[in-house]
Order: C-alpha cells, then sequence, then structure tokens
C-alpha cells in the first residue's frame, strides 16, 4: 500500500517545526532495512541450499517468494520512503518517484496474494491429503507465482501513472512526490476500494475460510494420529497462520488510513500524525517479521541455518546430512506422502 506521499512538513500538524520523528523514523527504517536484508538472505540461503527433493515443497516455494518479494520491497522502497521525514524535499527524480511507490504497491500485492496461495496450499495438503500429490507440485506452484506477479505488476498500474513530481504552492523550488493527474475522483475512489478489497478485505476471506477448514479436519483427526505427527501438522498450522496474522495487523492502520482521507476528513494534529508514522513503521516493519517467525516457531529451519553454514563457512561436509534434509521438510511440510 502506498503510504501518504506528503514530507513531514505538509504531514505536521499546525505547520510546527521538525520534532524527533526526523530521527528517530529514518532510524527505525534503517534497523528495518538492515534487519530484513540478513533475515531475508538467510531464508533464501536455507531453501537454495538444502537440495533434497523434500525441500523444494510447495510451501517453501510460497515462502521464498514471500521473502524475494519482502527484500525487494525493502530495496527499492524503504531507502526512499525513510526520506520522507527527514528531508525538505523529493531529491531523487519523477522516475524514483513513480518507481518506488509502483513498487511498493506491487510488493504488497505479492506478498497478499502469496499468503493466499500458501493458505490454499495448506487446505489441499490438509483436507484433500489423497489428492495433494496431484495438485501440490513444483510446476503448479511455479506457475501460481508467475501469475501473483504479473497481477499484481497490472494492479498496480495506476499507481505510476499518477504518482508526479509537483511544486508546492509555499515552496515553489522545492519538488514533492505526489498522487495526483485522476481524471476525476470516482476513478480515483474506486481504485483505492478495490486495492482494499483485492489486496486485504477478500484475502482475509478466502484465508480465514481455509484455516477454519483446516482446524476442522485437524481437530476431527487428532484422535487418529500419531503424536510426532499431530506436533507436525501443528507446527506448521501454527506458522503459516501467525505469518497471515502479522501481516494483515501490520498493514490494517495503512488501509485505515487510506479509507479515511479518501471518503471523511483527515484531521491533521499530533494524533493523527503519530498514527500515520505508527502505521508506516508497522506497514514498512512486516518485510522483516517473516524470517524472526520462522526462526522463532520452526526448530527445524534452526537446524537447516547450522546445517548450511556449517558446510558453507567450515567447508566440511554435515554429520547426518540426510536426516537434517528431511527434519527441514517438517518446516514447510510432513514427511509422509498422505501428511501435509
Amino acid at each position: 500500500m502506498c503510504a501518504n506521499n506528503t514530507h513531514w512538513n505538509e504531514s505536521a500538524p499546525d505547520g510546527k517545526e521538525a520534532g524527533p520523528e526526523v530521527v528517530i523514523v529514518p532510524v527505525i527504517f534503517g534497523l528495518i532495512f538492515f534487519i530484513g536484508i540478513i533475515g531475508n538472505t538467510l531464508v533464501m540461503v536455507v531453501i537454495g541450499r538444502i537440495k533434497s527433493r523434500r525441500s523444494r515443497s510447495t510451501t517453501n516455494t510460497f515462502i521464498l517468494n514471500l521473502s524475494i518479494a519482502d527484500l525487494s520491497f525493502l530495496l527499492f522502497c524503504v531507502p526512499f520512503q525513510a526520506t520522507i521525514y527527514s528531508l525538505p524535499e523529493w531529491i531523487f527524480g519523477a522516475f524514483l518517484c513513480k518507481f518506488v511507490h509502483y513498487f511498493l504497491m506491487v510488493s504488497m500485492l505479492v506478498s497478499i496474494f502469496t499468503l493466499v496461495a500458501m493458505s490454499v496450499d495448506r487446505y489441499i495438503a490438509v483436507v484433500h491429503a489423497k489428492r495433494s500429490p496431484c495438485i501440490r507440485n513444483k510446476k503448479n506452484a511455479s506457475i501460481a507465482v508467475g501469475v501473483i506477479w504479473v497481477l499484481s505488476f497490472i494492479i498496480a498500474v495506476p499507481v505510476a501513472q499518477h504518482q508526479i513530481l509537483i511544486n508546492h504552492v509555499e515552496a515553489p523550488n522545492s519538488s514533492f512526490c505526489w498522487e495526483d493527474n485522476w481524471s476525476n475522483e470516482v476513478l480515483r475512489k474506486s481504485y483505492k476500494v478495490t486495492i482494499l478489497v483485492i489486496g486485504y478485505l477478500l484475502p482475509l476471506v478466502l484465508i480465514s475460510c481455509c484455516y477454519a477448514k483446516v482446524l476442522y479436519h485437524l481437530h476431527k483427526r487428532m484422535k487418529n494420529m500419531s503424536k510426532k505427527s499431530e506436533r507436525s501438522k501443528k507446527k506448521t498450522a501454527q506458522t503459516v497462520f501467525l505469518v497471515v496474522a502479522v501481516f494483515l495487523i501490520s498493514w490494517m492502520p495503512q488501509h485505515i488510513i487510506m479509507i479515511w482521507v479518501q471518503f471523511g476528513q483527515f484531521p491533521l494534529n499530533d494524533g493523527t500524525f503519530a498514527f500515520r508514522i505508527i502505521s508506516h513503521c508497522m506497514a514498512y516493519g512486516h518485510s522483516c517479521i517473516n524470517p524472526i517467525i520462522y526462526a522463532f516457531l520452526s526448530e527445524n529451519f534452526r537446524k537447516a541455518c547450522r546445517q548450511v553454514f556449517t558446510c558453507r563457512f567450515l567447508l566440511q561436509p554435515p554429520p547426518e546430512e540426510k536426516v537434517v534434509r528431511i527434519r527441514f521438510e517438517n518446516f514447510s511440510t510432513t514427511h509422509s506422502t498422505t501428511n501435509v
């Protein structure tokens, strides 16, 4: 979701002078940037280095795509957006004005569409376990990822079309990156509502339905499962569910502000100014949270990390490589042909 593109001087309540946010917000964005780069790169390296057939599961394909989207967002969007609170104008030119906000929208859509795909993947794996091998394969997952990126690039086109450099009335020599140039208000509001529906509300409904079915199905089968299989299924479901919940919570304030601005009177005061800062930090901070979730919830992911970097940096074959590879599969799917 594109952040409100006004500079902090325009956004600050009552035209007050620069406050501590000029330093604090860029520092927070800097932490988000470095933590996110390290975390998402780690996820990509771990998934890429484990070469067993089972590690190339559909869920790992989606996790890898999610990390690529987050990493792209961190590299191409966060550093530029951090300057909103620290520089008096947009200094990066017209192309980056369009590209940064366009790719911000693309990466957000790729993330939520990928989370929907992960939820559907979990639903098929659990509820339709017998038929899942025919559906949940690398080819179909790759096709889904391709469709996700193409749709995201297309849906975000209006952002690039209407993001322009303008000169502020009170500062004619200063350029600001602003969303403008809509032919009429109806089109602008229609697009914002469309983004809210397809980029937040509809995915929320689909994800909720999938997980409701998964949890109900698991509840019915608990008595027939071994304890090990039961723990594995529950852990996998918890991890993916938490990834989805964090995304929805992280982006909620940004969507609230977008609708408030479009269909109400968004006041400029200390409270709403702080709310906007918090919404930016939450939305952008989401890009570095998923690897943390994996690290804390998945013991097998941590083992796989140690396995990969022991092999890479100590240049010696890791012990029990086959066992670790099978265990790593539990990070995304269980190791029985009839299980998720």
